[in-house]
């Protein structure tokens, strides 16, 4: 098993516990904030497929799915759902209202999807080539990739834990 037969084997692991939440995603879940904190399961799954989503765009040289497969427009989040979360102030996290949970979980899935196209096509020796050399270290394709996953397992693992819980706001 080479480096990039394991970044396709991690990248569907999340995709399957995404899957797995379906029957939990109604809107008084998904919208629900424990704690009160302002990242709900709604916004988890929202960030997990915007930042696949971005980052691999920015890989490929693709449109993202979020707007070249009409989520934008249908889960109708205006600017604030159009950037991938990252900086969110609390105002802004809070208006990622989703009652579709079905139509979130397809949005994620979509970028799965197209991640693992995305890694059938790249080499080992892809994994090297420097993509973003603002950084020190300079991130690679293979480091970027890492992230992209890790930062999904997270938020999905988030998601299913809250999903877990009684509801509490």
């Amino acid at each position: 098993m080479d480096a990039v037969d394991i970044l396709r084997d991690l990248a569907s692991r999340p995709r399957v516990a995404a899957a797995a939440l379906g029957d939990q995603l109604n809107p008084v879940s998904l919208n629900a904030r424990p704690g009160g904190h302002d990242n709900s399961v709604a916004w988890l799954l929202w960030h997990t497929g915007r930042e696949i989503d971005a980052q691999l765009a920015e890989l490929t040289g693709d449109e993202q799915l979020w707007m070249a497969q009409g989520f934008d427009a249908r889960f109708a989040l205006g600017q604030v759902g159009d950037i991938v979360g990252y900086g969110h102030s609390s105002a802004e996290a809070r208006r990622i209202l989703i009652d579709d949970g079905a139509g979130l979980l397809e949005y994620v899935d979509a970028t799965f999807a197209a991640m693992e196209r995305y890694l059938e096509m790249v080499t080992a020796a892809d994994l090297e080539d420097v993509i973003d050399a603002q950084w020190d270290p300079p991130v690679t394709r293979g480091a970027r990739l890492v992230s992209i996953i890790d930062d999904a397992v997270q938020h999905i693992a988030q998601a299913a834990y809250v999903l877990g819980m009684p509801l509490r706001d």
